[in-house]
């Protein structure tokens, strides 16, 4: 999967889970600041991700993830494991 995939597939989770419009999703966009998500939206958040990635995904691989670029990074760095 690529970057550019998996932007829209967390640009998609984020629209519909969360309510967050879609101009407001951009890789620099802060999770909890920008985009207003909570730490229950954020657990939510890493099970849609694993469902995605196939993976089960470890809290410390999040625990620096701050923006929406930071996530897509993570994502991609599950998939070329």
């Amino acid at each position: 999967m690529t970057r550019d995939e998996i932007h829209t597939s967390l640009a998609g989770y984020l629209t519909e889970m969360f309510e967050v419009a879609p101009e407001n999703i951009t890789a620099e966009a802060r999770l909890y600041e920008d985009l207003d998500l909570d730490s229950i939206d954020a657990v939510d958040l890493v099970v849609k991700l694993q469902d995605l990635t196939g993976r089960k995904i470890k809290p410390e691989q999040f625990k620096t993830v701050r923006t929406v670029g930071d996530v897509v990074d993570s994502v991609y760095e599950l998939f070329n494991e």
